[in-house]
């Protein structure tokens, strides 16, 4: 407590009045300067360096505060001043209320905190989270508007086309340790559709239970988010693997992340699509992938590299979409497809070796893939065969500004496209070439050699220009010819397509 000792040496003398204004005035200055650190001192303790200049500018607008609370009470008339008539004791018995109901406030919002829900929002989309019980909830998504074009389709006009490619808002969490989920629909067709919908009992890292809609574990570009694709559109391997699947898939990672393995039992869907809402012929699929990084974030060239093996073993009994399949190029037109009378009717076999590698700014990605189909054309006699169709890729990409590539894309650029500055985010160059081969047993009983191709081999050339962690433009150029196809036995007309695509995901 400050004292207060009239002065008797020097100077005119003092009334008591004065004296008396003249200490309120310090030990309002004192006090309140004191409350306001108090206010200030939790700021301080959770500043970093990132906010350390937020720090400076809200104390010093805290100090202009008191200066101009100063002004106003040395304005004040001693009579109208409310505390010009307060003793010292009063006026400290005040401040002490103050800190104390601040120390009071302070430490209910601490015993609080272990329970608050947290909200963020950043690039990563939108998450609720309530800390310790691991209760979490996060929106994500991801938009695509596509230009498709097409050049010197003459002998096959193609449709120049801007379309929504996808629209899929996601919704994932966790319902405590052991229970979570994701549900992700598709607006972007002609109705809407759920696309993912599964729960997850992670009983353990090593072992998960996967239980709804999800993709199959087989392909290696069919497991690659839409989001992080090099080329616009995914190639040939992919349209042998099966898509998005119903079943129970048990997943999980051994020996520090380095393998990583899934198995699980489906209802089975055709080469490159989804399989039906419900299992339309009775019969189930086992898939499983194994897939290995010995040298998972060890510190040399190798790091980056994977490698697996996946298949699926079934039997189908059908004929139409949900049982044969119907093979696209890079510009998703059909090039085969069976008869109509074909059906499927017997084991249903697929394996497929993959493999890539990524190291700084070079990634690289091959894959093969082969689809051996047991059909028959009923009310024929003997019309009863297994085929076996082949598909094989290989994807290379270069990131021009230095940024690591990866399985996922482009994390962030390190300099984001802003205007105004000197940041273009990131450039990535890719290139692709890959086959599909149908098995020739195939024609002309089971498929009709004058509008199905036996063979198409693709390249394409592509540019990705990461803005900003949400934000990619993609242009893609790809060809793609045929062996057969055409009436008369004739090849069918090469594809020459010019893509693009804006993308927004978070």
């Amino acid at each position: 407590m400050t004292s207060i000792t009239p002065s008797h040496h020097g100077g005119p003398a003092s009334t008591p009045g004065a004296n008396a204004r003249g200490c309120v005035l310090r030990t309002t200055r004192s006090r309140a300067t004191l409350a306001l650190l108090v206010v200030a001192l939790p700021a301080l303790a959770q500043a970093d360096a990132a906010g350390e200049a937020a720090l400076r500018a809200e104390i010093a607008a805290l100090r202009a505060r008191l200066e101009a609370l100063e002004a106003r009470l040395e304005a004040l008339p001693a009579a109208a001043s409310p505390s010009a008539t307060a003793t010292p004791e009063a006026q400290d018995q005040r401040l002490r209320v103050v800190e104390r109901k601040l120390e009071l406030q302070q430490e209910d919002l601490a015993a609080k905190a272990p329970t608050t829900p947290q909200l963020s929002l950043d690039d990563k989309g939108l998450a609720l989270k309530t800390p310790g019980n691991g209760f979490e909830l996060k929106l994500r998504g991801v938009a695509q508007a596509d230009y498709r074009g097409f050049v010197d389709d003459d002998a096959l006009p193609l449709n120049d086309t801007f379309l929504w490619r996808r629209v899929r808002p996601t919704l994932e969490g966790q319902l405590g340790p052991l229970l979570a989920f994701r549900l992700t629909p598709e607006f972007a067709g002609d109705s809407a559709t759920i696309v993912d919908a599964y729960l997850d009992l992670r009983f353990d890292p090593r072992y998960t239970l996967r239980v709804g809609k999800m993709k199959g574990p087989v392909g290696l570009e069919r497991m690659q988010s839409a989001g992080a694709l090099a080329l616009v559109e995914r190639g040939f391997p992919t349209e042998l693997a099966p898509n998005r699947d119903l079943g129970a898939q048990l997943q999980g990672e051994l020996a520090a992340g380095r393998v990583g393995y899934a198995a699980g039992v489906f209802n089975g869907a055709p080469d490159g699509r989804d399989a039906p809402t419900t299992d339309a012929d009775n019969n189930l699929e086992l898939a499983a992938r194994v897939f290995f990084e010995p040298w998972r974030n060890d510190a040399n060239a190798l790091s980056g590299l994977g490698f697996g093996l996946a298949g699926s073993a079934g039997e189908k009994d059908g004929s139409g979409n949900a049982f044969l399949p119907r093979y696209r190029t890079p510009g998703q037109n059909v090039f085969f497809a069976y008869r109509n009378a074909v059906a499927a009717h017997g084991e249903h076999v697929r394996w497929t070796p993959q493999a890539y590698w990524y190291r700084n700014a070079f990634g690289l990605q091959a894959e093969y893939i082969e689809s051996e189909q047991e059909v028959l054309l009923p009310g024929i006699a003997g019309a009863r065969t297994e085929l076996a169709h082949q598909a094989w890729q290989l994807t290379g990409s270069w990131v021009v500004t230095g940024e690591d590539a990866g399985y996922r894309g482009v994390a962030r650029p390190q300099r984001p496209f802003a205007l105004g500055s000197d940041g273009w985010g990131a450039f990535e160059l890719v290139a692709r070439y890959g086959e599909l081969d149908v098995d020739d047993d195939s024609f002309p009983l089971y498929a009709d050699p004058n509008s199905a191709a036996t063979r198409s081999r693709a390249w394409g050339l592509g540019l990705n220009w990461y803005l900003t962690p949400n934000l990619k433009l993609a242009f893609n150029h790809t060809r793609a010819d045929f062996e057969g196809g055409a009436a008369g036995g004739a090849d069918r007309e090469d594809e020459k397509t010019y893509f693009s695509r804006v993308q927004v995901a978070f």
